[in-house]
């Protein structure tokens, strides 16, 4: 069954396009000081190499907007062409006329209109930003989020509920703000002169069923491309699972062209863990194949070894350590099922499945593992050695059922 997703207009980003029938994009951001080139160079390779098609890189003083152009000069030079996104709040006016350099370098610039200004100094402010995007032919997406929603806009509609013979919710009228606040900065966007093809608009919540009934509104009222995000989604599995939540609902629903997964890492951790999933939540749902998929039995009283635990996560990280070199050589392999179960109850089965699956003997039975390709069984592995032959046996697999490019 595939997911009928909204009509939406098509915007080019770099040389990525989003929305209309372009597949949904998977972006990241930088924690790092922009102003620090070499972290933040380091830190987009590896967010690009994990599968991130869109950077976003935070742009808040002089120093940080003069990297910018240095930033893009070496990730060229690395044959990284991975589209940098600006992200602009309180003066990004000011940097973006002094740095003419730092618009060019960018493929995107991010404007809040709650941190843009107040009062007399917020269309001016916004209108320069505009300006400078027309100038240079960029993208903008207009990204509302609730923690810096405009003030001014949120007052004007609280007092008109209030005047209302019957209040809304409170709740309802935040929710009706965000909406507003996207809606008439782009419409304004609109008037200065950027065209109604490069804009993206956002409205961040932190809360699930908050962002699910937003998004379906602002859906249902444009067709600009719209990127997903649940802001501030936390650490560790509360972050995706909450993430997972309202991304799952929305893209069932067809609404969402590009996602982020904003996951407070562990610390030390790697950020390319949102990128993972990001493409895991796609990936389960149909939308998009990024990476074999590893399919593993939860385990049992059957199952008190750990072979098969062991098995899966090191074919995991093997495949996904391998799958830049593996998405170039070998076109298709992303689309490709493994199966590592435990014991036999359900092991032949699901390996009968995938297209190279083991089914592990499972506690107290004897220690052969039967191995299936697409379908057939094709060896039984024995003895010590049964996980370091299987993850051989999958990349021959890969080898022989995948054409390689260029003939290499």
């Amino acid at each position: 069954m595939s997911i009928d997703r909204r009509k939406s207009t098509t915007c080019r980003v770099g040389g990525i396009s989003i929305g209309g029938d372009a597949p949904i994009v998977v972006q990241s951001m930088t924690n790092t000081d922009t102003a620090d080139i070499e972290a933040t160079v380091s830190q987009v390779l590896e967010l690009a190499e994990a599968g991130s098609e869109l950077v976003r890189i935070t742009v808040n003083n002089i120093e940080a907007a003069k990297a910018v152009p240095e930033i893009r000069e070496r990730l060229d030079r690395l044959d990284c062409d991975t589209p940098l996104i600006g992200d602009f709040h309180f003066n990004g006016h000011k940097l973006l006329r002094e740095v003419g350099a730092c618009g060019d370098a960018l493929a995107k610039f991010r404007i809040n209109p709650g941190n843009v200004g107040r009062g007399k100094k917020r269309d001016p402010q916004f209108t320069e930003m505009i300006e400078v995007a027309c100038e240079k032919n960029k993208a903008v997406r207009i990204g509302v989020n609730w923690g810096s929603l405009d003030q001014d806009l949120l007052t004007l509609l609280m007092d008109e509920n209030s005047a209302r013979r019957e209040p809304l919710d409170a709740r309802l009228v935040v929710l009706e703000t965000m909406q507003q606040s996207a809606l008439r900065s782009a419409s304004r966007a609109e008037e200065i002169g950027l065209g109604h093809d490069q804009i993206i608009l956002s409205c961040k919540m932190s809360g699930v069923q908050d962002l699910i009934a937003v998004y379906r509104d602002l859906a249902g009222r444009c067709d600009y491309p719209l990127h997903l995000g649940l802001t501030e989604a936390g650490m560790g599995s509360k972050g995706i699972v909450a993430s997972t939540a309202a991304m799952g609902v929305l893209l069932q629903q067809g609404i969402g062209d590009t996602i982020r997964i904003s996951l407070t890492p562990e610390p030390g951790a790697s950020r390319a863990r949102e990128v993972q999933v990001a493409q895991e939540i796609l990936q389960s749902m149909g939308l998009r194949a990024f990476s074999p998929v590893v399919i593993a039995c939860p385990g049992c009283g059957r199952t008190t070894s750990t072979i098969f635990q062991q098995l899966a996560q090191e074919i995991q990280a093997d495949i996904r350590q391998r799958m830049p070199e593996w998405r170039e050589r070998y076109p298709g392999v992303e689309n490709m099922s493994v199966a590592v179960m435990g014991c036999v109850v359900n092991g032949p089965g699901e390996s009968k499945h995938a297209n190279i699956g083991i089914s592990l003997p499972g506690s107290g039975e004897k220690s052969v593992a039967p191995v299936y390709e697409d379908g057939k069984k094709t060896v039984t592995l024995k003895g010590d050695n049964i996980a370091g032959e299987f993850k051989g046996l999958v990349a021959d697999y890969i080898r022989s059922h995948y054409s390689e490019k260029h003939g290499q």
